[in-house]
């Protein structure tokens, strides 16, 4: 996807610069609903910023009043069960849960199923003081079906996870700050630059190290410990063998600022 290229169909704008490629999702007319088009868009763009050192860090953002919404709702009428469970939908969240790139998610307003679970699958969430997370699926006769019964749970323990999914109830900001479902709640004046700057100093570094430390830590919620500590194991030594490891040891020894190949 171009810089500031939106086909009329994908709702994405996306933006880059300085190592960092920012998608925002621009379809208020559906409340930013992360439609097919919308979802494939993203995988697009994620997959190509995988495969572009050039891009060391993704945002994703919405306006100021929605992050993004689940589906939409009339086209799910339509869909068959069997499209529902592996459906191209399905196969699209499981690419963007593989993303390497370490990604922001910056919201602002309501964030709400879909909204909530593509934001847990971002490494860090900026979150203004007006955001709202909830996950209302029961509500329609669902349950979250991207990863929100798996991933919110682990995010703030099991007893605020049922509540949530049960009653439909929503978490303020302040609420999920302090349960650890984000990792800064900023004004709603500055919740863009603050995760533009985070996004900076994530890009700032190599991205030989921040890719595997996003491997490593995903480990720790995808396998037992002693698994984690070898997966650990791994990417420190494939870490220590690249040619930033290098760079940084010694531009550490003589003082100086290191010039990372991201290699």
């Amino acid at each position: 996807m171009r810089d500031d290229d939106r086909p009329e169909d994908t709702g994405i704008r996306a933006s880059r610069g300085d190592g960092v490629l920012t998608l925002i999702i621009d379809r208020p007319e559906l409340r930013n609903a992360l439609t097919d088009e919308v979802l494939a868009a993203l995988v697009l763009a994620t997959t190509e910023a995988d495969a572009d050192t050039s891009i060391r860090c993704i945002v994703i953002q919405g306006s100021d009043t929605v992050f993004a919404s689940g589906a939409d709702i009339r086209v799910l009428l339509a869909r068959t069960p069997g499209q529902m469970y592996c459906g191209e939908r399905t196969h699209m969240w499981s690419q963007l849960r593989a993303v390497r790139t370490p990604m922001v998610a910056a919201v602002s307003g309501l964030c709400l199923g879909g909204g909530t679970e593509l934001a847990m699958m971002c490494d860090l969430i900026v979150a203004s003081s007006t955001a709202r997370f909830g996950l209302p699926e029961t509500q329609l006769g669902l349950i979250p079906g991207s990863g929100g019964t798996q991933l919110l749970p682990r995010a703030i323990g099991k007893a605020k996870a049922m509540d949530m999914i049960l009653t439909g109830r929503l978490l303020d900001a302040s609420e999920a700050d302090r349960y650890g479902l984000v990792s800064r709640v900023v004004d709603p004046e500055s919740w863009r630059q603050v995760a533009a700057d985070l996004a900076a100093a994530i890009a700032a570094r190599s991205a030989v190290a921040q890719r595997l430390t996003k491997v490593a830590v995903k480990a720790a919620f995808e396998s037992g410990f002693s698994a984690g500590l070898e997966t650990e194991r791994a990417a420190f030594g494939m870490a220590a063998a690249s040619a930033d490891s290098r760079e940084g040891l010694q531009a550490f020894v003589d003082k100086r600022t290191p010039e990372w190949k991201h290699e």
